[in-house]
């Protein structure tokens, strides 16, 4: 496999390669909330909350959940429905479960402070390589380098780095690129630098190649495909999903939501509910295929059995749209609306336009706010 052209910069090349990127990000870095900190608990919060989320939508939760959760202890000690509440919206919601079993496993074993061994820190659940590089390198000046989409895509451009950088062996060679190139006098800013550059530079469409302080190293970049690399993979198919959604409410405005789902399969089909409500609160739902009123008629029946639900009207509010990964999903919520809300098991019964007060999936927002259009353009019931 070809090397990467950056790490074949001599000492005195390396050198210049370093203090200008470095000189560049202190003084144009993002000024976030969590680069004015050095306390582990917060560098960790951001960079787990930072996995599939862009910053703008990270910010206001990260300030919210430390509001509530200053610290390792309070976060341990919590329920988890409270800290599933206050993530909800953000997605992939085993980085929260992930999280906070991490917290308690650094309460019991490490005496509530971060551990600043590597393997101790690759044994917390939901930490791998870049978070642990991260976290270590950012809050102790350890030296490791970090290896995230971002900075494997400034690498593959200053190397000209053809194929699927994804693929282990590629993927394995970046990363000892990444250890060379490391500066172990900062290894905490260097991290945040090639990352910084990767995010506002040296972007997947455009790079702004004219503005980069290394565009002199960048072999991507004196070649002129900088733009075509790191070349595409190649996405799964797409899975087309159609679900139904029953949104029951009373006089008062109230509705009924079932509890997580529990023991779920972890290899589900592509329409498997208790996966795509991300095991959360959320309404009777199912998959269908076909006439869906009925179906969701007879999946009523089954899950309230004693309850006279063959008076129910079914109103269709509508198609809503929502992708879960590989999944493009249309959701057909039906309003139903019910004298008394029936009584099943486990489940809570709450205002429709504040179900976010239990730990709900951005679907089933969706599905609330779909109701919510169509219940207020009814005229009043009761």
């Amino acid at each position: 496999m070809r090397e990467c052209a950056s790490t074949m910069l001599n000492a005195r090349e390396l050198a210049t390669f370093r203090k200008q990127l470095l000189a560049w990000f202190r003084q144009f870095q993002r000024d976030l909330p969590w680069r004015r900190s050095k306390d582990p608990y917060r560098i960790w919060l951001s960079e787990i909350m930072l996995q599939q989320t862009r910053v703008v939508a990270a910010i206001p939760y990260y300030e919210r959940f430390l509001q509530r959760f200053p610290d390792v202890h309070t976060l341990a000690a919590a329920p988890q429905e409270e800290v599933l509440r206050l993530w909800s919206g953000l997605g992939y919601y085993s980085r929260a479960r992930n999280l906070q079993n991490a917290a308690q496993l650094i309460v019991a074993k490490h005496g509530g402070k971060f551990p600043t061994r590597l393997d101790d820190a690759l044994a917390m659940p939901g930490i791998g390589n870049y978070t642990a590089a991260a976290i270590l390198s950012i809050a102790f000046g350890e030296k490791h380098a970090v290896l995230d989409g971002n900075v494997a895509r400034v690498l593959a451009r200053l190397g000209a780095i053809h194929g699927d950088i994804r693929e282990p062996q590629r993927w394995q060679q970046l990363q000892k690129t990444a250890d060379r190139l490391l500066e172990p006098k900062s290894p905490g800013d260097w991290n945040k630098a090639v990352m910084e550059l990767g995010a506002t530079l040296c972007t997947t469409k455009s790079p702004q190649c004219l503005l980069c302080p290394v565009a002199q190293f960048c072999e991507g970049r004196k070649l002129g495909i900088a733009e075509s690399l790191p070349e595409q993979r190649k996405k799964r198919a797409t899975v087309e999903v159609t679900l139904a959604a029953a949104v029951l409410v009373d006089g008062k405005g109230q509705t009924l939501l079932l509890p997580p789902p529990k023991n779920t399969i972890e290899k589900a089909a592509a329409d498997h509910v208790p996966t795509l409500v991300s095991k959360m609160w959320h309404f009777p739902t199912l998959s269908v295929t076909g006439e869906p009123a009925g179906k969701l008629s007879a999946f009523l029946r089954k899950l309230m059995l004693g309850v006279p639900s063959c008076k129910w009207q079914l109103t269709p509010v509508g198609k809503v749209r929502h992708a879960v990964t590989y999944r493009a999903i249309t959701l057909l919520p039906f309003l139903i609306d019910v004298e008394k809300l029936p009584r099943v098991p486990g489940a809570r019964q709450v205002p429709l336009g504040d179900i976010s007060s239990l730990p709900v999936s951005n679907l089933t927002r969706k599905v609330a706010r779909a109701a919510l259009a169509a219940a207020a353009s009814i005229p009043a019931r009761h």
